[in-house]
């Protein structure tokens, strides 16, 4: 209710006010509170927080919409419209919209839309500060456990991420997603043992549901399990034909069998149920991994010039950069140097005329320093390689956000190898990003140069069969498996 004349409009803020409080109240004072003038959309916001939970985006974001068209000024409604968003425009867009909002709610949701935010703009330091001062806060709240945790998975701190999702679990043991990502967290620390139990026990909480089904089968794919795994993304499309992870998954599970077309009919079984951009998108991004596993060049960059079809036709100029970004790594893999910095620049150009904050542009122009002295030591310009190598380590240095330092490891390592110098290859590679294949597939080659062949063969032996989902995976499997073999 939104009166312009005086006293009318005092009695209406003096409502809201009251409905808000009661409405935030109503979750406890150890909860973080949920700040709306509209128990409707209160409940509805409840409704599609479950279904996010659940890992079914699309469901739960027809329900924040919902919410936020009952409460206009209702900020968890927004965030969790960006958290569930298709494309980036989505997300930046209803990011923002949580952000203008935050002055007007609880703590606990100022701190928790800005942990968001500063992760979507590479602030790491800014993010573990709201996390944290939201774990102090509400230290008996499930969620704020959750997040913070969240937070370590995504720095690749699994050990300390596994502890705050136990903390969640004890304080609400029928709280799945915790679980979910637990197991996951295991995963990537070798665990396959401990990330069985978990997956198995979120199962066993919401047995009703495809994800719990979905997460398990993605770990016996990771185990070379591929027909178990493909029963179980089968169990989860049973729950629900629309789940889209799992037709991406029992793709893959075909490419790592070597049955590309099978694989494809999966991705176009998802293109024809997708029910919106972000669903169309992923389809053709699987269809293109799929021929990056084929070496079928021009059809991978075929599919992601579809991509960027569907990004040009609603306006989604941070996706379409993105798009051009995937372009010129496939042809940059295919010893295309040339064309692969013509997308590079694509990249740029788009992302500094997109409605996005000025941090995303900036990373954008950082990683275009990577792209280029990737570029050079293909052409074998190292000269080039090293000064944009400097410029990369430099910039990165300066922000401190770890994909990127992860990354600046990464380039170290390649200009070693390209030097010869395999030791320090070696010990820049241990410092980059250990679930990226092609980090492994590098891995292997140093150790090979430095004369241990033992060791690049199981290196090489990981990263042939690293069986996960991946944009990188198809650019080095072949090459990994001759290392494998070559030193067997």
């Amino acid at each position: 209710m939104r009166s312009t004349r005086g006293g009318a409009r005092m009695t209406a803020l003096a409502l809201a006010a009251l409905a808000s409080a009661a409405v935030a109240a109503a979750g406890g004072n150890d909860k973080i509170p949920i700040t709306t003038s509209s128990e409707e959309a209160r409940q509805l916001y409840l409704k599609g927080r479950d279904l996010a939970e659940k890992l079914r985006a699309t469901d739960a974001r027809a329900l924040y919409a919902q919410a936020a068209a009952k409460d206009s000024g209702f900020a968890l409604a927004q965030l969790g419209l960006a958290n569930t968003a298709g494309t980036a425009k989505e997300f930046f867009d209803a990011l923002a919209q949580a952000v203008r909002l935050a002055g007007k709610v609880s703590e606990g949701e100022q701190l928790t839309i800005a942990g968001v935010d500063a992760g979507a703009k590479g602030d790491v330091d800014r993010q573990r500060e709201s996390f944290t001062k939201l774990v102090a806060a509400y230290p008996n709240d499930e969620r704020a456990h959750n997040l913070l945790g969240g937070y370590h998975f995504g720095r690749q701190d699994y050990a300390a991420a596994v502890a705050e999702y136990e903390k969640a679990t004890a304080i609400n043991p029928s709280f799945s997603q915790p679980y979910n990502q637990m197991g996951y967290a295991y995963r990537f620390l070798d665990k396959n043992t401990e990330a069985e139990k978990a997956f198995k026990k979120y199962i066993e909480l919401i047995p009703g549901d495809p994800n719990p089904y979905d997460s398990y089968a993605e770990l016996l794919m990771k185990m070379g399990r591929f027909d178990e795994s493909i029963r179980n993304y089968e169990k989860a499309l049973s729950l629900d034909k629309n789940f889209v992870a799992s037709w991406v998954g029992i793709g893959n599970n075909h490419m790592f069998m070597g049955h590309g077309e099978q694989a494809r009919i999966a991705f176009t079984r998802l293109a024809s149920i997708a029910r919106n951009d972000g669903e169309k998108r992923q389809a053709h991004f699987w269809m293109a991994m799929s021929y990056t596993h084929e070496g079928a060049t021009d059809k991978a960059v075929g599919e992601i010039e579809k991509e960027a079809v569907i990004a040009r036709s609603s306006g989604d100029k941070a996706a379409l950069s993105g798009d051009y970004n995937q372009m010129g790594d496939i042809l940059l893999e295919a010893g295309r140097a040339g064309e692969a910095l013509a997308r590079y620049k694509q990249q740029v150009e788009t992302m500094e005329t997109a409605d996005v904050p000025a941090e995303v542009k900036e990373a954008t122009r950082r990683q275009h320093l990577f792209d280029e002295a990737r570029v050079a030591l293909a052409r074998k310009d190292l000269a080039t390689a090293k000064t944009k190598a400097d410029a990369y380590a430099a910039a990165v240095a300066a922000k401190r956000i770890p994909f990127e330092m992860r990354q600046q490891h990464e380039l170290a390592a390649r200009l070693a190898i390209v030097d010869r110098k395999f030791d320090v290859a070696v010990k820049e590679l241990e410092e980059a990003n250990q679930q990226d294949p092609r980090v492994l597939y590098l891995m292997a080659v140093a150790l090979q140069g430095r004369g241990q062949g033992a060791q690049a063969s199981a290196v090489a032996e990981r990263a042939a069969n690293f069986n996960g989902l991946s944009p990188t995976y198809g650019f080095i499997r072949t090459k990994a498996k001759a290392i494998a073999h070559t030193q067997s």
